[in-house]
């Protein structure tokens, strides 16, 4: 048991202690503020940048020592001379590629191997029944059937089968014979009689216009452009209207088969008049003293008589400044009767000069272009036979026919 004697002493003990170590933090710190201030006084102090008093200059000897200012550099001349927008040489600006469109001649001879490919079934057939030892009723209603699936209608098909019955009686039947006689039965059924040629010869005092129509997905703006490239490789001046205001990407389409053959397109913004671009197109060209204007306009399906009206009214525009020259009436091959109902429809509308049958290479039905042509009474004057830039030719009945028996 601890004495009050003894407490008094631990006591007094701990409270020497608690003085002693309060002590030593105060030297301590003492001391390191000491040595931080004679550290600092030890660095030299930092100086400020003269600033120049304005009008002084450098002496050489100062000039050489003197720390450079800001901005000293700019205001001192650079060993070599800056050059001027004059001075440089800017590179040219790179020519656009213009493209040469394939003669007539070459596309005529590639465009008859590759419709002969398409629509050789049709000669075969028809060969192969007629070289028949015997010509019996059985025989000559497959022939009509042939004929018939071919597009070709009834009654041309009528025709044509009435014909070949009375010259074989008549001349007898061979291989070679019945291909003779189906060659020339053929050739007159297409009516190698009718003018074909297109109207693209600039008047005196303004150029041809060819209005363009057809019904939606038959190829009408393709059309424009490679009908473009057929005047250009012929040496003409031609002009493109884009009509077609209601196709998003007509108007660009249509500026691209332009721009590589070098000929300019009239426009206007989307959803505009279709008549007023037409009318401004011709007036470009008259402006231009162009050969040909080439007008697309907006496809249209035959059962809306709205658009179909619309498409009267583009050309009563036109002729307030130029005669419409030709009415090219565009018709997908591929869609047999219908298309004989379209260009029905189209020839009650507008007066229709010359028909345009695409997508030929795609179908066996090459009887189309006899059965539109006994329709309307106009001639196909264009074939197109692919989906290459220059795979647009001409219509001849003799090489059509000969493709055909090839």
């Amino acid at each position: 048991m601890l004495t009050p004697k003894l407490v008094t002493l631990l006591t007094d003990q701990a409270l020497i202690t608690i003085v002693v170590v309060i002590a030593v933090v105060l030297v301590v710190g003492t001391t390191g503020l000491v040595v931080a201030r004679r550290r600092r006084a030890e660095l030299p102090a930092a100086t400020k940048p003269a600033v120049e008093a304005p009008g002084t200059t450098d002496t050489p000897e100062t000039a050489e020592t003197r720390e450079p200012t800001v901005g000293e550099d700019a205001e001192e001349p650079r060993d070599t001379p800056t050059r001027t927008l004059e001075d440089t040489e800017l590179p040219e600006p790179a020519a656009p590629t213009v493209e040469k469109p394939e003669s007539a001649q070459g596309r005529l001879v590639r465009l008859r191997a590759r419709l002969a490919r398409s629509q050789g079934s049709l000669g075969k057939g028809l060969l192969a029944l007629l070289s028949r030892d015997k010509l019996d009723e059985e025989a000559w209603e497959d022939i009509e059937a042939t004929l018939i699936t071919a597009d070709v209608g009834v009654a041309p098909t009528q025709e044509l089968v009435e014909k070949l019955r009375t010259r074989i009686r008549v001349e007898g039947v061979g291989a070679e014979q019945a291909r003779q006689i189906l060659r020339e039965e053929l050739v007159e059924l297409v009516n190698p009689a009718l003018d074909r040629s297109l109207n693209v010869s600039r008047k005196e005092t303004q150029p041809a216009v060819v209005l363009v129509v057809g019904v939606n997905g038959t190829g009408k703006t393709t059309t424009v452009g490679k009908l473009a490239r057929v005047l250009v490789a012929e040496d003409k001046h031609v002009v493109l209207g884009a009509a077609d205001t209601f196709r998003a990407a007509a108007a660009d389409q249509l500026q691209t088969w332009g721009e590589r053959v070098g000929v300019r397109t009239v426009r206007g913004p989307e959803g505009g008049d279709p008549a007023s671009i037409a009318f401004d197109s011709v007036k470009q060209g008259i402006e231009e003293e162009a050969d040909v204007v080439l007008v697309d306009t907006a496809g249209r399906l035959h059962t809306k008589t709205g658009l179909m009206d619309e498409l009267g009214k583009v050309k009563r525009v036109i002729e307030k400044s130029a005669d419409v020259d030709e009415v090219l009436l565009v018709i997908d091959a591929t869609t047999g009767q219908n298309g004989l109902t379209q260009a029905r429809v189209f020839s009650e509308v507008i007066d229709v000069t010359g028909l345009v049958l695409t997508k030929l290479d795609g179908t066996a039905k090459g009887g189309i272009v006899i059965a539109v042509q006994r329709e309307l009474g106009v001639p196909v004057k264009l074939v197109g036979l692919g989906e290459g830039p220059d795979d647009l030719a001409p219509f001849d009945p003799e090489q059509f026919v000969d493709a055909l028996l090839d």
